[in-house]
């Protein structure tokens, strides 16, 4: 790797502006458009156990990111004191170790926790112009007015400019709502000195439009209170506290309100919001069993948790009351005082960390609605990717789904994973949802788990109105079966049948389920219901296989035991459009033990017809077999086995003679290769339901829920379902 990497350093003129929100922002923007992209802290303070750099533990979490805390590190506050030349000159030399193995390094500035105030942001702009990096300015608006935001960037790049730093860009951060319109406005209009032009005009006048150049973009991105919201854990640790009930895992959860109970229950329950967490002597057992009550009731808020303080306990009797009670909310014993106790919580501050995902969701939403992403990388000069990263494709896939949102329906929502997957799925707005469940009870355990889904469609799959309906259109399609209203009525609340039924009648556009169920429990419904896509005799399966650099597709993995040539056909068409839809080359090899004609068996032959019928059926693709699968990937196996072929060697839809085969080939492509599988995904459904591994991780959800909004979205090219077709079996084979 070559010392040339481009680079963007994020600094303030202050502290508390929100500067790590933003670096997050800018960072998820580049490992979009980067292979490799490094993080560099010029100054940190001194490690240590009781030492932690937040802003830096969040940047290097973030996935795509590959260098360690210690590379990333220049110098500590205190060699800065020491020997200011000389810090600068490790710096430097620091930051071109990581630049060295990376396309794109973020640096974030000081954090302005001890250099003198006045003479950090000159010392940011120093190391700035010495790294050779542009400069990203980040100012906020907490608390000021529109003009005293535009004031703070016109001073601020004066002094960028006199230490030779370049800025390329402005984003006034932590802003009032009601003042957004006019700081966008001022942030429009700024020219290359970040002076306004209005005032400074230029030498066409003030109100002409600005030559390219003479503009200093910038961006305002609105104040969200959430953001500064401790943890419930950050509260524990503050006033000294241990965990006495409750669930740990709930102590993540982020505390929107703090509130002293000392007066009457009656009077405090008038107070509770959702989120708060309440500091109460811990010998008033009436509060504690109220806030227990009143926690657990339906349409009352749902609180953090409680701190009992004063080193006071419930009497055993009601403490083993607490006990069978079997608390999730988290209750908390302090021997602080009530005063003590609520100076030290309220001093408690919330970070964006890398254990907060809602956080991290939240910060993001916000600089993709607020920041013109494209306009930054254009600044920034970042040259189109020759290859595909996994980290690519699936922000590729968020990005396609977002731009035109579907709705999908997700059955589980009785499975925490899903409710975060639906968290962060919301707050990026990549789709509209319906959560099957009863809804006071799964907006309660989202409440619990510090999440928001409240954009969410939250249904009961025994809605009454909707059994009928459901119950009656069922009763139809199956009627040659022999199906009575009666057993429709009970079949249809299972919460898959329940969930295909809302995309065949249009209430949703697809599902997505099997966190809790087997794959054939998820998609046999729709085998019975949606059906087949007309001239598609079988639904299959591919895996999406994100390699280092690029992306393939690997059919049937999940799905059909053992295909006839007629069903590889289909498969092997089916897939092609499937990787057509996600922009990936339709070149499709039709795997075997033999390439050409060099082998003969029942099993070969079969690949042989296979191919056969795809040819004749869709003589526009290209398509080889049967063929071995070095043959189909590497270029000089090809040219001695296979010579002049479209397909040998350049291969990317790679279909196998049996799922035996298809199922321990994607793993161990998976495991060895270090490849991430995104699938299955299903294919030739009218319409598109999606199965999960029961060992799914939240963003395996988020993936899959985003291929199934696209595959919604019909994309040109790909025949749009029609869901009144009746073609397609009954049922068919599936792996559990």
């Amino acid at each position: 790797m070559s010392d040339t990497a481009r680079s963007i350093y994020i600094t303030s003129p202050e502290g508390e502006t929100g500067k790590s929100t933003i670096a997050l922002g800018v960072l998820d923007l580049l490992v979009r458009k980067v292979q490799r992209v490094g993080v560099f802290r010029p100054v940190t303070r001194a490690a240590g156990p009781d030492v932690q750099d937040y802003v830096l533990e969040l940047l290097l979490a973030h996935d795509g990111v590959d260098v360690t805390a210690e590379q990333a590190i220049g110098v500590t506050y205190e060699d800065v004191h020491a020997d200011p030349e000389g810090a600068l000159s490790q710096i430097v030399a620091r930051y071109h170790e990581v630049a060295r193995q990376c396309d794109f390094v973020v640096v974030v500035g000081t954090d302005y926790t001890d250099v003198a105030g006045p003479t950090e942001l000159s010392f940011n702009a120093r190391v700035a112009a010495n790294l050779g990096a542009p400069v990203l300015l980040v100012v906020s608006g907490k608390g000021r007015t529109p003009d005293a935001v535009g004031n703070l960037i016109e001073v601020s790049v004066a002094e960028l400019r006199s230490q030779h730093a370049q800025p390329i860009g402005v984003v006034a951060n932590r802003v009032q709502p009601d003042d957004l319109d006019a700081v966008r406005a001022l942030l429009g209009s700024l020219g290359p000195d970040g002076e306004p032009l209005a005032r400074a005009g230029t030498s066409s006048g003030p109100t002409a439009e600005p030559a390219p150049g003479a503009r200093l973009p910038g961006w305002a991105v609105p104040e969200d209170p959430f953001l500064d919201a401790p943890t419930v854990r950050a509260l524990m640790e503050a006033v000294g506290g241990t965990l006495a009930f409750g669930e740990e895992e709930l102590l993540g959860r982020e505390a929107t309100d703090l509130l002293v109970g000392a007066m009457s229950f009656e009077h405090l329950l008038d107070r509770l919001t959702d989120g708060a967490v309440v500091i109460t002597p811990g010998d008033r057992v009436d509060i504690l069993i109220g806030l227990l009550a009143a926690h657990s009731a339906s349409g009352f808020p749902s609180l953090a948790g409680v701190i009992l303080n004063g080193g006071f306990f419930p009497p055993e009797s009601t403490a083993r009351l607490v006990a069978d009670l079997d608390p999730s909310l988290p209750i908390i014993r302090t021997d602080l005082g009530t005063f003590r106790s609520a100076s030290a919580a309220a001093s408690a501050r919330g970070r964006v960390t890398k254990e907060s995902q809602r956080k991290v969701d939240t910060a993001l939403a916000l600089f993709e609605q607020s920041v013109d992403g494209a306009a930054l990388l254009a600044g920034l000069d970042v040259p189109r990717p020759e290859v595909v990263t996994p980290l690519m494709f699936e922000y590729e896939l968020l990005s396609r789904a977002r731009a035109d949102r579907k709705h999908v329906v997700l059955p589980e929502g009785d499975d925490d994973r899903i409710l975060r997957a639906a968290s962060t799925l919301l707050g990026r707005q990549v789709a509209e949802l319906t959560i099957l469940g009863e809804e006071q009870k799964v907006r309660a355990r989202a409440a619990e788990l510090g999440l928001d889904i409240d954009a969410a469609h939250v249904v009961s799959p025994h809605d009454p109105e909707l059994v009928e309906r459901f119950a009656a259109e069922y009763q139809r399609l199956r009627a040659h079966k022999g199906m009575t209203l009666e057993e429709a009525r009970e079949r249809v609340q299972d919460v898959s049948y329940f969930g295909t039924m809302m995309v065949h009648l249009g209430l949703a556009d697809g599902m997505v389920s099997g966190a809790k169920h087997t794959t054939a429990h998820t998609i046999k419904p729709s085998f019975e219901i949606i059906k087949t896509q007309p001239g598609v005799s079988v639904v299959s399966s591919v895996f999406l296989m994100c390699l280092q650099d690029r992306v393939l597709v690997y059919g049937d993995c999940a799905v059909i035991p053992d295909p006839t040539a007629e069903q590889l056909a289909d498969i092997a068409i089916s897939s092609a459009a499937t990787a057509q839809q996600f922009g990936v080359d339709q070149r499709v090899a039709m795997l075997s033990y033999s390439t050409g004609e060099s082998g003969s068996g029942a099993d070969v032959d079969k690949v042989r017809r296979g191919t056969a019928l795809v040819r004749e059926r869709r003589p526009d693709l290209f398509v080889e077999g049967p063929i071995q699968y070095d043959a189909a990937v590497d270029a000089s196996v090809a040219a001695s086995k296979m010579p002049g072929s479209d397909v040998a060697g350049r291969a990317t839809v790679f279909i196998f003679p049996d799922l035996n085969t298809g199922n321990n080939t994607y793993k161990a492509v998976q495991r060895s290769a270090g490849a991430v599988a995104v699938g299955p995904v299903l294919q030739g459904l009218n319409k598109p339901v999606n199965d999960l591994s029961r060992g799914a991780l939240v963003q395996d959800i988020v993936n899959t829920v985003a291929i199934t909004a696209i595959q919604a979205q019909a994309p040109a090219g790909v025949p749009a379902p029609s869901s009144t077709s009746d073609s397609g079996p009954d049922s068919q084979g599936a792996t559990p």
